[in-house]
């Protein structure tokens, strides 16, 4: 039988992005007490600057927190579609250590180098989203990239655009610590349905180890 996930239900999307907070603001109070420093994965998407608006302010300071990304559009840094534009505009993290995917390099020298960069590193928490499709981090459904090895993988044709992406790969986001899975609105009723399914490579979200991960929802996505 598939271990089953924890889901929380909130209420809405306000709600749900609390909760994100406080999960991530622990997390990363607890590794920076057992091993002296937290490394935490985020993403993008639109239910995340609520998220991160209100991490920001439950953490007095930032220091030893390094700031990592499950997947990154191959874009410039500054760019609207740049998952670090995103995430440096909404989360306020004084002292923190930043982690950009390098996408001046092209897709395959940046996954690479990011490979390199986060080698013989544990996630401690990391932060996704869910498509429609069921995607999570760019990692598409039934694409290849689903079976890459390693650490990162170059996506190159993402049927989502930009096309270009560096994702970490499955077994990389399965080792996190702590897997969240922030899921808000009915757009993604039967997306979230499907991923309490079987696993199924036709959901890549399926695929993330249930012993991990908390599903964090709000009514509109959970009505299914």
């Amino acid at each position: 039988m598939t271990e089953q996930a924890i889901v929380t239900r909130c209420a809405d999307l306000d709600a749900a992005a609390e909760r994100a907070a406080e999960v991530l603001a622990t997390a990363i109070d607890a590794a920076r007490t057992v091993r002296g420093a937290a490394h935490v994965a985020l993403s993008g998407g639109s239910n995340v600057p609520p998220a991160l608006e209100r991490l920001g302010p439950k953490l007095p300071e930032w220091s030893d927190v390094h700031l990592w990304y499950g997947d990154e559009r191959v874009v410039p840094l500054d760019d609207e579609e740049s998952t670090h534009r995103l995430c440096t505009q909404y989360l306020d993290a004084p002292g923190a250590t930043w982690h950009p995917v390098p996408t001046a390099l092209g897709a395959h020298k940046a996954a690479a180098a990011y490979a390199s960069e986060l080698d013989g590193t544990v996630l401690d928490v990391a932060l996704n989203g869910l498509g429609p499709d069921g995607h999570t981090a760019s990692l598409f459904p039934n694409h290849p990239a689903l079976r890459a090895e390693g650490i990162c993988v170059a996506v190159l044709d993402s049927p989502k655009p930009p096309s270009e992406r560096v994702t970490l790969t499955l077994g990389k986001l399965n080792e996190t610590r702590r897997l969240l899975l922030l899921v808000t609105g009915d757009s993604k009723v039967d997306a979230l349905a499907r991923v309490l399914e079987p696993p199924d490579p036709a959901v890549p979200a399926s695929l993330l180890d249930r012993s991990r991960v908390e599903i964090i929802a709000d009514e509109a996505a959970l009505r299914g």
